[in-house]
């Protein structure tokens, strides 16, 4: 297998060092102005969304309803109680916000084009996979503040769930189900500029994940972080990925899944969302000056989910074609 650098991993690490270079444009206040440019990204982000979303491949995998419960509950049962017995373990060695960042990571919904991607590149059930990937980040827009919510409140803080929610719905589901509506004119479009609209796509988030981290670096919120938490944090994706593959394998053999919906489970049921998480998470925690440090969590798991699933798809797509008369 040959090693391709993702140019979308790598423009993660260039707008990082850019915020820790040039904080002050994307910090608030600043001449990007990110309290504007950030809900007109997530719209477009989610537009976009909706009009690449096929709605004939959702209907053909809605069939599977063990398959979509084992995949749903393992990204907004088992993750996020996973991530909250994990901060009451280790609280004491890590920062609010990365406890935080933590938590959100586990409570984010499945992402959508790697599981599809990758499904269909191991040979597994497609339509199952944008079945649940797609119905992973619509329930997400409601349960993943609602599990924060329980987080915070727990340690006593507070977040206004109802502003939250309807702000996710606002930016989020409404411009999705705008995106489906012009979907009969711009659906033949986005098919043939498929690569222009994945470009505008990853590259709205890029221009977000630069001004999530602008304030943080602004405020000299990392100082506090040292390298041992980073460390420490990329042990915990770690575990998070092979205790989550891992239990999701187990339930689906259990349940006697064919070799399909298997893949499709483990590939959804064990990811989570960059694309969705970071406009999520500006528009929940947009106020706090930590905003780079909660994003941490995810920043990290999204490489390493996209390497472990990448080399598995692949040896599992040359097992399958082996097999087929």
């Amino acid at each position: 297998m040959r090693l391709k650098i993702d140019w979308f991993l790598a423009g993660m690490v260039a707008a990082t060092a850019l915020a820790w270079t040039f904080p002050a444009p994307g910090a608030a206040g600043g001449w990007l102005h990110p309290e504007l440019l950030t809900k007109a990204g997530v719209a477009l982000i989610f537009f976009l969304h909706g009009v690449t979303l096929p709605g004939s491949e959702l209907r053909a995998g809605a069939a599977r309803w063990r398959l979509h419960v084992v995949v749903q509950a393992a990204t907004f049962l088992f993750f996020p109680l996973l991530a909250w017995l994990t901060i009451r373990l280790l609280g004491a060695h890590l920062s609010p916000a990365l406890q935080l960042g933590i938590f959100f990571l586990g409570a984010l919904p499945s992402t959508v084009s790697s599981s599809v991607a990758m499904t269909g590149m191991a040979g597994g059930n497609v339509a199952g996979a944008v079945f649940n990937a797609t119905l992973s980040n619509l329930l997400g827009i409601f349960i993943t503040p609602l599990w924060v919510l329980v987080v915070l409140r727990a340690g006593g803080q507070s977040l206004p769930v109802l502003p939250v929610v309807l702000d996710l719905v606002r930016w989020l589901l409404l411009p999705l189900a705008i995106g489906q509506m012009c979907r009969p004119w711009l659906g033949g479009w986005a098919m043939r500029h498929k690569a222009f609209v994945k470009t505008a796509d990853r590259g709205t988030i890029l221009l977000l994940v630069y001004t999530s981290f602008c304030d943080s670096f602004a405020n000299g919120v990392w100082a506090a972080q040292g390298g041992v938490s980073i460390a420490l944090v990329t042990v915990i994706a770690v575990v998070f990925f092979a205790a989550v593959f891992a239990a999701v394998s187990g339930a689906a053999r259990a349940l006697g899944f064919e070799r399909g919906d298997r893949i499709a489970a483990v590939f959804c049921g064990s990811k989570k969302t960059l694309a969705s998480g970071v406009p999520m998470a500006k528009l929940m925690f947009g106020a706090n000056p930590a905003l780079g440090v909660i994003l941490l969590p995810i920043m990290i798991y999204h490489p390493l989910q996209l390497v472990i699933c990448g080399f598995l798809a692949e040896r599992w797509g040359r097992e399958g074609a082996k097999k087929a008369p």
